[in-house]
């Protein structure tokens, strides 16, 4: 076999296995709402700024997020054992507080309230 296809065939296959590894990446953690739980400088400022929203709280996980125009959306229990989610934009600003709509294993959510900045009942 001459060095030239040589050459071409390990070219080919780089580039194949670049190919895999990117629909790979999309397909795990690709863009938009991701159920990852997100780590860095950015999420724990996300985190903070949650608890700063709802005082009390316990952060139970933290993710990017892109509904209603968030960046995170940061799940956190309050005192009194229900849980809301915090979204929040680029720069850690509110976006929505709403009521989760997972049910935690063997419970019953039905509340659907929406917890906001006028309609924070502060438990």
């Amino acid at each position: 076999m001459s060095i030239k296809r040589k050459a071409i065939i390990a070219g080919l296959a780089a580039l194949a296995v670049a190919a895999g590894g990117v629909g790979v990446a999309n397909a795990v953690g690709g863009g938009g709402d991701s159920n990852e739980q997100a780590t860095g400088p950015g999420v724990d400022a996300a985190k903070a700024a949650a608890l700063k929203l709802v005082p009390g709280g316990t952060v139970n996980a933290a993710e990017r997020d892109n509904e209603k125009g968030a960046t995170y959306e940061v799940e956190v229990r309050k005192p009194d054992g229900s849980t809301v989610d915090v979204r929040l934009d680029a720069n850690y600003k509110q976006v929505a507080i709403d009521a989760d709509s997972e049910k935690p294993d063997g419970a019953d959510n039905n509340s659907g309230d929406q917890v906001g900045p006028d309609n924070n009942s502060g438990d």
